[in-house]
């Protein structure tokens, strides 16, 4: 039977329109404007004239059969063109390779304009990193900046000296360079204030007071930041870049020269934009002082502890009203991120887009003109956007809601698609670039899920019903409904009679609000739950999550941070005026927020609240989208064919999550090198398959560079994990510590968590609160813990292991050291592997005492290349073949030490370095035989 006839009602709100070019036309062209833009950056022209070449014939072809739709295929074309065009002529960032030819490790004068100021604070002192001396002045400033904190300063380059055996002199030079400000040397002081050996009082020179605009001049060792060689992994050196800085150096406050006007030189005089941007970070960081200050007030600490604002959660505020994450601490960022609702508590596109929607639906309510309502709307949004740092997402985000409003005003044909596509249409003429940003397409996704899948959902199901339960009295509206949509609010009215009846006239209105309320709360999980499943694409390729319980998490915390967030705002203005204003919404926005983060705490609590999974590979990629774009049509043409996108849908969900085969070299033992920097990470596939980690990398102590970047930095979550990932791993069988140092131990928890390990071996358990801390993280896990001595035989994964060290009898009750490490001989029929973590001369020695060190095929080089460590007489009993050293690029230990590589070039034993390889894989076989794999990452 024939559904009735739509236009028989006028008022009919189940009709939905379907989805034609006519209707769409700006969303179609943006989809072929992309589709030229990822042909321009993954192919050559000469493919691009063949594309062309085929789009013509085509042409012919329409133009002799169907000539009243023949403008499709030039259009296409056309758009395919022009997104190619704007590809080839968008200017590429800056690599600053001339400020790189002055990382050299001389000390040179460098001198320019401050364009950023910030303050790091101290780090807590850690007794789990190698306390081996650098030899480079670099390593004690690190130290101290890690002790005492540092001004980080970024200054756009005037000038720098240009050092030659001769003379030196100042040259023009531009690029960005990050100098982190240290206070002077320290002194010892007793009472009285004289020197003395007996010291009682450290004392810290002052830092100076720098502002935007400031000239000046310095000298540094400028150094590049470094790059992790492994698939997936995080580079800081791209974060600079996308910052415009090329390079970054330390410098003590002694040696920073502010210079006065008269030294000004043309090039240093203005750069409008850079200024500000740079007044652009100050309001940000004066905003995120005045919250702090009210945290530190006394009209806080008065207020009891559930209303009383803390230091943590001083954090999340800045973040989400601000931008700023410097204070957000890693145990809130996992949880927001293991649940879903990280986007909730820092300045995104969708901060953007609701404030916009919040600001035009009151506008509307208070019956200003369409034209005054957008215009306000896009007035206030900009002002949010410039407060909160007017990040590059940020932008994008304000971009595509003026164009969006501006479409909207402009069609009349008021289609949410169209108006979409217009907006990110604009985007990606201005940024080609960001069509291929995780940013976009998320933001792209999100509105498509809602806009084109969901809300028709809801439309062809029960919308009409939640419209319809408003004023059920006036009975002249039944007969401008569809005849069930009529009868649902006959019955309505029934049904509220009975109630008035049963309960008084004041519960006249109680049915229909209450059915009002609950559709309109379906609405929301049915939006939620299609965002939810679409984003299961991009989150599983960027973020390698898929987050289980995000709907209903989300269904909870997204109405009180609704509400959370104009009271933030209240609090912060009040405390303009007095912490004491601003203390009654401080504690209503405490009690909101400790709400926030007690349901998202408990969520997070729940082990299978976060699913880590590989990407999916490309071709399953574009079938989901093709997928998502055949939903968005079916939907939309009958009500039959919108329950085949509802079957669909979780099927394209499941085909992104389904786990695909890891890469594995068959019957053969796989030994990997990862480029963790300076630090060790081993990652082994045995011949049939078993996975083994031994260790995962970490920070060496003090202010390390990406620490000082972000406050989310983890060498397990942003390098190990990703290499891993992309090779299609889920889960490792085997975790090994060698030692419980920081640079061996520090990504193990976020390896823990990601790969849920079914085993940890360790040797001894030394005085160490991280290692008590991943006993205990294991333990939760459910990971068997395994200790391992001397002597001790297992077979793994087809291989046969043999423990060398430490003896049995060994113990270490106070904090780790490089001797406590766990050394293992691995053995693959006549091929063999040695392992030795950091073990020095004295296990080497007890090692070939006790006869247990034989000739091996490839060595792991101890202790990364040090002098301490694979000594003459270790070196001639292992005679490996191979041998492999992790080691940091620049480190300031001078690993590997020239002795050590001179000790093995004598040896005629080939040398692989992760800092000049990278990642490098070695295949052995069962016969012996050994193949390297340099910089694996590009294969």
């Amino acid at each position: 039977m024939n559904g009735p006839n739509p236009d028989l009602w006028p008022k009919a709100v189940a009709r939905v329109p379907a989805l034609e070019f006519r209707r769409v036309p700006v969303l179609t062209a943006v989809c072929w404007f992309a589709l030229g833009e990822v042909i321009a950056r993954n192919h050559p022209p000469t493919l691009i004239l063949l594309i062309a070449t085929t789009l013509l014939s085509l042409l012919t072809v329409a133009a002799l059969r169907w000539s009243l739709r023949i403008a499709i295929v030039p259009l296409a074309a056309l758009w395919m063109a022009t997104g190619i065009w704007c590809s080839e002529i968008q200017s590429v960032p800056s690599t600053q390779h001339s400020l790189a030819a002055y990382t050299d490790g001389l000390s040179r004068q460098v001198r320019g304009r401050v364009v950023r100021v910030r303050e790091l604070l101290t780090q807590q002192e850690d007794s789990d990193h190698d306390k081996e001396a650098g030899w480079w002045p670099e390593k004690e400033e690190t130290d101290e900046a890690a002790a005492i904190g540092a001004l980080s300063i970024d200054i756009q380059v005037d000038s720098i000296e240009e050092v030659t055996p001769d003379i030196s002199r100042m040259v023009p030079e531009t690029g960005g360079v990050r100098m982190n400000i240290i206070a002077d040397k320290p002194t010892k002081s007793d009472a009285t204030g004289t020197t003395n050996e007996t010291p009682s009082l450290t004392i810290v020179g002052p830092l100076p007071k720098l502002k935007c605009g400031d000239i000046v001049e310095a000298p540094m060792r400028l150094k590049l930041a470094e790059r992790y060689r492994d698939p997936g992994a995080w580079q800081y050196a791209d974060y600079l870049l996308a910052q415009g800085i090329g390079a970054h150096a330390s410098v003590r406050t002694s040696k920073v020269m502010v210079l006065g006007k008269a030294d000004i030189t043309p090039s240093t005089q203005t750069d409008p934009p850079a200024q500000w941007q740079c007044k652009v970070f100050t309001a940000q960081s004066w905003a995120s002082g005045r919250v702090l200050g009210y945290v530190h007030s006394k009209a806080n600490r008065r207020l009891p502890r559930m209303m009383r604002l803390s230091s943590d959660d001083a954090g999340m505020l800045n973040a989400m009203l601000f931008g700023d994450r410097a204070g957000l601490n890693k145990s809130q960022r996992i949880g927001f991120e293991r649940t879903g609702s990280f986007h909730l508590f820092v300045v995104s596109g969708m901060h953007v887009g609701l404030l916009a929607g919040i600001v035009f639906w009151l506008a509307r309510r208070l019956k200003l003109h369409e034209w005054l309502a957008t215009l306000l709307t896009i007035g206030l949004t900009f002002g949010y956007a410039v407060l909160t740092g007017f990040g590059a997402p940020v932008q994008r985000a304000l971009f595509m809601t003026v164009i969006f409003l501006l479409a909207r005003l402009l069609s009349r044909d008021r289609n949410v698609l169209n108006a979409l596509g217009a907006a990110a249409l604009g985007v990606l003429v201005w940024s080609p670039a960001a069509l291929f940003e995780a940013s976009f397409q998320m933001t792209f996704l999100a509105i498509i899920a809602i806009g084109g899948i969901a809300v028709p959902l809801a439309e062809r199901s029960f919308l009409p019903y939640a419209h319809a339960a408003k004023d059920i009295e006036d009975m002249w509206i039944d007969g401008t409904l569809p005849p069930r949509v009529a009868q649902f609010r006959l019955m309505l009215r029934l049904w509220s009679e009975a109630v008035v009846n049963l309960l008084g006239k004041w519960a006249e209105k109680l049915l229909p609000l209450s059915t009002r309320w609950s559709l309109w709360v379906l609405e929301l999980a049915l939006i939620g739950a299609v965002a939810e499943i679409v984003m299961v694409l991009p989150m599983a390729v960027y973020f390698h999550r898929a987050t289980m319980f995000a709907v209903p998490t989300n269904m909870l915390s997204v109405p009180l941070v609704a509400v959370l967030a104009p009271t933030a705002v209240v609090t912060f203005c009040a405390s303009l005026i007095s912490p004491w204003a601003a203390m009654v919404p401080g504690a209503a926005t405490a009690l909101l927020l400790h709400g926030v983060t007690g349901i998202i705490g408990r969520v997070s609590a729940v082990h299978a609240a976060d699913l880590r999974v590989p990407a999916p590979t490309i071709w399953i990629a574009m079938a989901a989208v093709m997928g998502w774009a055949l939903c968005c049509w079916f939907v939309r043409r009958s009500r039959g064919w919108a329950w085949v996108a509802v079957v669909a849908l979780p099927l394209i969900a499941l085909a992104v999550l389904w786990p695909e085969r890891a890469l594995v070299s068959p019957d053969m033992m796989e030994v990997t090198a990862i480029d963790v920097g300076q630090g060790d990470s081993i990652f082994i596939v045995g011949p049939d398959g078993s996975t083994m980690l031994v260790d995962a990398g970490g920070p060496v102590g003090g202010v390390t560079e990406a620490a000082e970047a972000t406050s989310r930095f983890d060498v397990g979550e942003e390098v190990v994990s990703p290499y891993l990932w992309s090779r299609r791993f889920r889960r490792l069988d085997t975790l090994v510590l060698s030692h419980a140092h920081s640079d061996h131990m520090g990504g193990m928890p976020a390896v823990m968590r990601n790969f849920r390990p079914r085993e940890l071996w360790v040797s001894i358990d030394p005085n160490s609160d991280a290692y008590r801390a991943l006993l205990s993280e294991a333990k939760t896990f459910g990971v068997v813990l395994r200790h391992f001595y001397a002597g001790d035989k297992v077979a793994w994964g087809g291989t046969q292991i043999t423990v060398l060290a430490p003896e049995s009898g060994y113990t270490n009750p106070r904090e780790p050291v490089n001797n406590d490490s766990l050394v293992m001989r691995m053995q693959y029929g006549d091929a063999s592997v040695l392992l030795e973590g950091d073990a020095e001369a004295p296990s080497e020695r007890a090692m070939i005492a006790n006869g247990r060190v034989a000739t091996v095929t490839l060595l792991k080089v101890g202790h990364h290349g040090s002098r301490t460590s694979t000594t003459q007489e270790f070196l001639n009993a292992a005679a490996p073949r191979d041998a492999v050293v992790s080691v940091g690029k620049g480190n300031t230990f001078g690993h590997p030490r020239f002795e050590v590589i001179e000790r093995i070039a004598e040896a005629r034993t080939k040398l692989y370095r992760t800092d000049e390889f990278g990642l490098t894989t070695f295949l052995l076989g069962r016969d012996g035989r050994i193949r390297e794999i340099l910089d694996a990452s590009n294969q």
